[in-house]
């Protein structure tokens, strides 16, 4: 259960969030980029599609970018696509 103060922080965070983040929309180039994910990785379709607009999001350069996700599978392969994981969540 999450407490009143609790739950003020975290939609305070979340409005912050919101501000500052980018949203990458599906053009062709990130589609194909997915398709290309989902055959090389164990993903699922959201996922690539997160992936590939990272990979968008640096312009095809990953090296040096950190990859944030809780999620095992797409950590992983964000790692093999060349992105740095957040210290303590590597696959």
């Amino acid at each position: 259960m999450v407490t009143e103060p609790e739950y003020v922080r975290a939609k305070a965070e979340l409005i912050r969030m919101l501000i500052d983040w980018n949203m990458i929309a599906p053009s062709d180039g990130i589609k194909i980029q997915a398709e290309q994910f989902l055959e090389k990785y164990p993903l699922r379709a959201a996922d690539a599609f997160q992936l590939a607009a990272a990979m968008e999001w640096c312009e095809g350069q990953p090296a040096g970018q950190v990859f944030l996700t809780a999620d095992r599978k797409l950590a992983e392969a964000a790692a093999l696509a060349g992105f740095s994981l957040e210290p303590g969540l590597t696959p």
